[in-house]
């Protein structure tokens, strides 16, 4: 919310979703910070454009432990929506979510706007529209995952992009792996795009650890954030044909220069080699299954 009103990038939906800080912003949260933020959101975005563009938007995106999170409303606004959008999290976030949905017109409007036919299901922990729907489920228990996301009209023949962001440290390597393991036999045609920490086991990695272990944060899933090798095997044992995995240092050097030297400008770097050790311990992989050839 701090990056976007500050002119990291473009986002008019959050605001409805997170309050401003009344103080400028929390101290640790540092340029690097904000720029590793950037280069999340811009990776992982150019993934999920390519996906649709690919498919032509003939797919389906499952948004895994979503939050409040507005791709929705933001592929909306450049006609990119797929067949249809499912997000996923726990009942209680789900339930905050919806009420600021139902609350708030400039997102309510977008789902009506989208929405087709006369089966529009809104409650306190579900919503569901023909082109958008928010499942209330612990993605722990993906049989139940599955049922639920089939309440709500998901099609295992469909193309499916499915996107974790620091979602699967947060479950055991063994939830994570079965987690994967449904998505890589549930789906013919599919990509699986997650975000999360790497290169744990070393110095950095721990204090990172020790930092979060202090505000009563576990990492339950930090064994399999080792390297990028560790990450990579983990999708490809649970099932996935190809996987790939990359470092944030090495998504900024591809973003867009132009925007980088925009970007770098709106706030003062004092610790280069601080923002260079961040970046180097959070990644983006992703994995793909193609029956299709696409």
């Amino acid at each position: 919310r701090f990056a976007v009103s500050v002119g990291y990038w473009k986002d008019p939906y959050i605001q409805h979703f997170v309050r401003q800080a009344k103080e400028r912003k929390a101290p640790e949260i540092n340029r690097g910070k904000l720029e590793c933020y950037y280069a999340r959101v811009h990776g992982v975005s150019y993934l999920i454009k390519a996906f649709l563009k690919k498919t032509e938007c003939n797919c389906q995106i499952v948004n895994l432990g979503a939050g409040m999170d507005t791709m929705f409303w933001r592929l909306k606004d450049e006609n990119l929506l797929p067949r249809k959008y499912f997000e996923v999290d726990f009942p209680m976030i789900v339930a905050r979510k919806i009420h600021n949905i139902k609350s708030k017109p400039p997102l309510s409007k977008p789902i009506m706007e989208s929405h087709s036919g006369d089966s529009l299901l809104i409650d306190s922990h579900s919503l569901d529209s023909s082109r958008y729907s928010i499942v209330g489920a612990d993605l722990r228990f993906s049989l139940d995952l599955e049922e639920k996301l089939k309440k709500h009209n998901l099609d295992i023949q469909l193309p499916t992009l499915l996107v974790a962001e620091c979602v699967l440290v947060y479950m055991t390597p063994q939830q994570s792996a079965d987690l994967l393991r449904w998505a890589a036999g549930t789906f013919p045609v599919a990509m699986f795009i997650n975000y999360e920490q790497v290169n744990m086991s070393d110095r950095f990695g721990q204090i990172m650890i020790e930092n979060l272990q202090r505000r009563q944060c576990n990492l339950a899933g930090v064994e399999v954030c080792r390297s990028l090798d560790s990450q990579r095997e983990r999708l490809l044992l649970c099932g996935w044909d190809t996987a790939r995995a990359i470092d944030m240092m090495k998504v900024y050097s591809f973003l867009p220069q132009a925007d980088v030297k925009r970007i770098e400008a709106l706030e003062f770097l004092d610790e280069k080699e601080l923002f260079e050790q961040l970046m180097q311990h959070y990644c983006i992989c992703w994995a793909s299954k193609d029956s299709s050839n696409l």
